[in-house]
Order: C-alpha cells, then sequence, then structure tokens
C-alpha cells in the first residue's frame, strides 16, 4: 500500500522512502514494521490539511516503497540509504526503522549541500562513539554525522535522555533544547541553510506517541512540532524523515497514526 495520495508521476516533487530497518534497536525491538504501518494508517487520513489549507493531491507525491535491508549490518544499511537519497528524487521522505538510517540521508544531502543544517527531534542524543560493539547505532547516529557536519549546525529539540560524556559533547553543538522551541540564535544560523529535519518520535510524551523503543517521560506535544514545522515552512527543508515508531508496542496504532499525519503536514510544509 503506497502512502496516502502518493502516485506514479514524473519528477516527483516529494518521495516516501521505506527503510525498514532495526538491527542495532535496543529494548523493545519492532521498527522494521513501522513503514508499512505508517502508510496503513495514512489510508485514513483526508489529502487536504486545514491546518495549512494546501492538499497533498496538488503535489507530486511518489512512494518509491522499502529498501531491502533484511539482513543487512548497520554500516550497509546507512549506504543503501544513502545511495537511494543520492539517487536525486525531489524532496526525501524517509520512514524509518530505527534512528540509525537517517545518518544515510543526511550523507546524501552533505554531498548534495556543504551547508547542510540540521534539526533533530529527539528525546535522546545519541551521541556515543560506540554502542554495542558497533559505531553505526541507533545510539551513535548523532555522533556519526558529526563526523562530517560542523555542530554549530546541529539543533536538537526534545532532549532528555544520554549519559553524562553524551552531555558533555552535546555543548559542541549549536542548540539543545527540551522543548520544541528553536532558540532565536539557534534560527538565525539556520534560517538561511538548506535544512534536513529528522523526527524520531520518542521526542514526543509517550503519552501522545507510546508505540516506540524507547520511550522516555516527559516529551514534546503535538502541538510543539506543529509549531516547528511552521517555523521551519520559511527556511528550505531538503530532506526529512520519522523514525523509531514500533508496531508491537502500539496500541490501536495511535503511534502510527500520529506518525502518518506528521508525515503529511512535513511534505505539506515543505515540498515545493
Amino acid at each position: 500500500m503506497p502512502f496516502l495520495a502518493a502516485r506514479a508521476v514524473p519528477a516527483p516533487q516529494a518521495t516516501i522512502l521505506g527503510a525498514p530497518f532495526d538491527a542495532t534497536a535496543t529494548h523493545r525491538r519492532g521498527a522494521r514494521w513501522a513503514p508499512a504501518a505508517i502508510r496503513w494508517a495514512s489510508d485514513a487520513l483526508e489529502s487536504y490539511s486545514p491546518l495549512q489549507q494546501r492538499d497533498l493531491q496538488e503535489i507530486r507525491l511518489a512512494d518509491a516503497g522499502d529498501l531491502d535491508l533484511a539482513g543487512a549490518d548497520s554500516a550497509t544499511a546507512v549506504e543503501r540509504v544513502r545511495a537511494a537519497v543520492a539517487a536525486g528524487i525531489g524532496l526525501p521522505v524517509l520512514l524509518g526503522g530505527e534512528h540509525t538510517v537517517t545518518a544515510g540521508a543526511v550523507a546524501a544531502l552533505l554531498d548534495r549541500h556543504p551547508d547542510l543544517g540540521l534539526v533533530v527531534v529527539d528525546a535522546h542524543l545519541d551521541l556515543r562513539q560506540d554502542y554495542e560493539g558497533t559505531r553505526w547505532s541507533h545510539a551513535t547516529t548523532l555522533a556519526r554525522i558529526l563526523d562530517r557536519l560542523d555542530g554549530g549546525r546541529v539543533a536538537v529539540l526534545g532532549a532528555r535522555a544520554g549519559t553524562r560524556d553524551e552531555w558533555t559533547r552535546a555543548g559542541g553543538l549549536l542548540a539543545v533544547a527540551s522543548t520544541g522551541r528553536l532558540p532565536q540564535a539557534a534560527w538565525a544560523a539556520l534560517a538561511d541553510r538548506p535544512l534536513y529535519l529528522s523526527v524520531d518520535i520518542d521526542g514526543l510524551d509517550p503519552a501522545h506517541a507510546p508505540g516506540t523503543g524507547n520511550p522516555e517521560p516527559l516529551g514534546l506535544a503535538v502541538d510543539d512540532v506543529v509549531s516547528l514545522l511552521g517555523v521551519l515552512r520559511q527556511a528550505r527543508v531538503v530532506g526529512c524523515d520519522v523514525v523509531e515508531v514500533s508496531p508491537p508496542y502500539d496500541p490501536g496504532g495511535r503511534t502510527a497514526m500520529l506518525a502518518a499525519w506528521l508525515v503529511r503536514e512535513m511534505i505539506l510544509a515543505f515540498a515545493r
């Protein structure tokens, strides 16, 4: 089942790409089933957003299906995501999968936009240098991105979990906030750059999004993310994702529905 309103179109303005991968997930695995669950949930949505007064039917939206990541190790999965995004598919909209897959999309867009900035919604800092014997893990995602991207171009919102060492490293980032509000100084530094937005669903309060691998109390409200999208709509977002939905732990499919709704709003906000 393709994502809501996606169809075969020439020169798509935006393309959905599934990355069903959770090989390094800890605590509660299951994010590999998220792309299918999010597509299924999207079928219950209208293509029109009264919030933005735009309709997906007005956008050339394609769904490229899922990458073949079965049995891949994390480094291979990241490379396959990078290659798919590098192929040039309009605005890439990645459906994770664990957060590790974001590193592949960012790598591809960095090749195209060397001045890329990054805005992350995440409960966790993901700044460990290695985790459980690998340098490519959902817990090292931001650390691997920072191997290529200057921390002065990275803002993390909704952050409320990490080791003492990670919080120390986070001092080198442009902004780290437990809220969903992008500090004014950070916005000034990012507004004129091409941007990538990564939404780890555990950045939201688990009361709104319980279906995730590592839920963390005291997260963002949905309105916080909506406000962030309104701010970023004024910039040039060149790629985005929603990751870490875990359908086996999603009562009634409420987290997948929220993720599908967010994907619709992101496409409408950012597809040019």
